[in-house]
């Protein structure tokens, strides 16, 4: 079957939200079939995902309240890119640093993948950071409450097989890691 055959035509974009850190935009959308409708979706930076591990091979976690489900979250050093990123790595060192107060020997891509393309625009870049040591504070932005707690690569996946770990995030990189890395 022919891809574009399935494609959409956008005759209408606006931003029907904004906010720090995304918009909400509504598109009119003509179907292949030639039928008219509305559709809505998030739309934000890329951003990136690292999967740090210390010289002894422990990952450094943060803990963070996560106002949308009510909870203390526990996972992995995520956050979007900024305009003064040079590229991907330089926006992964920067997040790692800020969020944790770490930073790497070396940066490795792990995988990209489009979490939520059924209603996001999401890309997240997922990184595996090797050699991390604690070298400054942490930096957070003025919405952040993190606590940084190191764990063992076992602890983790156990976690993650447990349902103890529920982000997205983290267990998509832990995940691929585990199936596709080089431990």
């Amino acid at each position: 079957m022919d891809e574009d055959s399935l494609a959409w035509e956008t005759t209408d974009s606006t931003v029907a939200y904004s906010c720090p850190g995304f918009d909400i935009v509504n598109e009119t959308v003509q179907l292949p079939d030639g039928t008219e409708t509305d559709f809505d979706y998030l739309t934000e930076p890329p951003s990136v995902c690292i999967l740090p591990l210390t010289p002894d091979g422990d990952v450094v976690c943060i803990e963070e309240w996560r106002q949308a489900v009510s909870r203390v979250n526990r996972g992995l050093p995520v956050g979007g890119t900024e305009s003064d990123d040079v590229d991907l790595e330089a926006a992964a060192r920067r997040e790692l640093r800020e969020e944790t107060g770490y930073e790497a020997d070396s940066l490795e891509s792990l995988v990209t993948v489009e979490p939520a393309n059924g209603f996001a625009d999401t890309v997240v870049h997922f990184f595996v950071a090797r050699g991390c040591r604690p070298t400054a504070d942490q930096q957070l932005d003025h919405d952040e409450s993190i606590r940084v707690a190191t764990t063992t690569l076992k602890e983790l996946t156990e976690a993650v097989a447990d349902g103890t770990i529920r982000d997205g995030r983290t267990v998509l990189a832990l995940s691929y890691y585990r199936l596709f890395g080089n431990e």
